[in-house]
């Protein structure tokens, strides 16, 4: 298991057992999004450097939807 990949892991169980929500919820989406990656194609483990991709990738998204709905006059979303 890649290093990055182990950390994001414990910070989730960290996040869970302190009950931080919002943090648990955003960890739960990241291992998501790389678990998703790892299996599309050929299922191997990624190496840090593609987990970063994955998160820059991930995040890239979560702010063009953040200011579409800013420009759409729905902040609430």
């Amino acid at each position: 298991m890649s290093a990055l990949k182990e950390k994001l892991e414990n910070d989730l169980h960290t996040a869970m057992k302190a009950r931080d929500e919002v943090r648990t919820r955003t960890l739960r989406m990241v291992l998501t999004a790389v678990k998703n990656e790892e299996v599309s194609g050929k299922a191997r483990e990624l190496t840090d450097d593609e987990i970063v991709t994955v998160l820059t990738r991930e995040a890239k998204k979560r702010r063009e939807a953040a200011t579409a709905f800013a420009d759409a006059g729905r902040d609430e979303q």
